[in-house]
């Protein structure tokens, strides 16, 4: 199944500029791992070796997937994911 992805700005640089891509996969988890196979590199950058990284925050509708399921949430080809960069300012 097909599920939209929203790209952040400093991750476009990934996917040729565009700011929406369609991938495959069931959970956050597979939906990371299509990116990377057709975005290589972009895994990288999301994910560490404890899961996502602490200044990476994705949102399967609305919902920001550290109180979900994680890496785990089920997605479907209805679902709104935006990946979203924690940004602060001092």
């Amino acid at each position: 199944m097909a599920v939209d992805v929203h790209i952040p700005a400093m991750l476009r640089a990934f996917t040729s500029g565009a700011g929406v891509v369609a991938v495959d996969g069931a959970t956050v988890e597979s939906i990371v791992a299509d990116l990377d196979e057709r975005y290589p590199g972009i895994r990288e950058r999301l994910l560490d070796e404890s899961g996502l990284r602490r200044y990476v925050n994705v949102y399967v509708n609305g919902r920001d997937v550290r109180f979900t399921d994680g890496l785990a949430t089920p997605v479907t080809d209805a679902d709104d994911i935006t990946i979203l960069p924690a940004v602060a300012e001092i």
